[in-house]
């Protein structure tokens, strides 16, 4: 069970799969233009979008290994806005602590007993195994999110001229 839970991780996070482009797939050969253009002034960006999937594989592992809050890289919760620092550096930094933080949810669930996972998660309505599919299925809404995102940024006039992921 732990294996297919990981492969499931891995398929929505960067390992290839049949569904398609998987969420660090999303994130190839995107511009600045394209990572911070708004649908709406009040609908977020893709940059955005990376740093909260971060944000909520953090949650997940800490759920499952009962760290207590305040460790995320970032203050606040869930959404941050993007970019602070509209630099090819800034955005190196974000996709590093989406892949620090995937490395380190697949860490706990590799670690996570078997014999658990089918029990409540504590705080939650839902058992471990839950948790874990949801964080892979979080990954590939926000890849489908991303990936329509790119396309209506592209339409409204702005072009991917460079890959800076």
């Amino acid at each position: 069970m732990i294996r297919l839970l990981l492969d499931a991780l891995d398929e929505a996070y960067d390992r290839r799969s049949w569904h398609g482009t998987n969420l660090r797939g999303s994130l190839r050969g995107l511009s600045r233009d394209v990572l911070r253009w708004r649908p709406a002034p009040d609908r977020h960006n893709v940059w955005e979008l990376v740093v909260h999937a971060a944000y909520w594989k953090y949650v997940i592992r800490r759920r499952l290994t009962a760290e207590k809050r305040g460790g995320f890289a970032l203050e606040g919760s869930n959404f941050w806005v993007r970019p602070q620092d509209d630099t090819d550096a800034a955005w190196k930094l974000d996709l590093a602590l989406l892949a620090a933080e995937h490395r380190a949810l697949r860490d706990a669930v590799a670690r996570f007993p078997t014999a658990r996972l089918m029990q409540p998660a504590a705080g939650s309505p839902f058992t471990y195994a839950a948790l874990i599919r949801g964080a892979a299925a979080h990954d590939l809404y926000h890849a489908g999110q991303i990936q329509l995102l790119k396309k209506l940024a592209r339409g409204g006039g702005i072009e991917s001229a460079r890959d800076i992921s």
